[in-house]
């Protein structure tokens, strides 16, 4: 299992940040993204640039605090959780993804991957908040 967390924060409030992060019909901010498909209120799949799909399953929703879902695609199965939080003027993310890679010649390269994703992430989501 390879776990990769990223903290950051951010001169916005909390409302705006968690509006942004969980939008799953404003996500043009998103580098990475060429679509997400809304499968119901609890499913969704992104697709990269690419055409690659990962399906996600929200399991947790508390608005201003908790985001969490579990995520699967052909290489890898995991969860991710978000905690959101209000200090004074700012909002600090704090992001956990836990993966597990399906097919062991990628399970060197995961946590890698991983960690590349959610600077890529917080980069993309800065440059939404500004």
């Amino acid at each position: 299992m390879a776990v990769s967390k990223i903290k950051a924060t951010f001169q916005r409030d909390i409302q705006r940040v968690w509006e942004t992060v969980t939008s799953l019909e404003k996500y043009a901010w998103r580098s990475d993204l060429s679509k997400i498909e809304i499968l119901n209120d609890k499913q969704f799949i992104e697709y990269t640039n690419e055409g690659y799909a990962t399906t996600f399953t929200i399991t947790v929703n508390e608005p201003y605090k908790r985001w969490e879902f579990d995520l699967e695609n052909d290489n890898m199965k995991g969860h991710w959780i978000g905690v959101f939080t209000q200090k004074g003027e700012q909002t600090e993310i704090d992001f956990t993804e836990n993966v597990i890679a399906k097919k062991i010649f990628i399970k060197p390269f995961v946590k890698a991957y991983l960690k590349r994703q959610q600077a890529l992430y917080v980069s993309d989501l800065k440059k939404a908040l500004l």
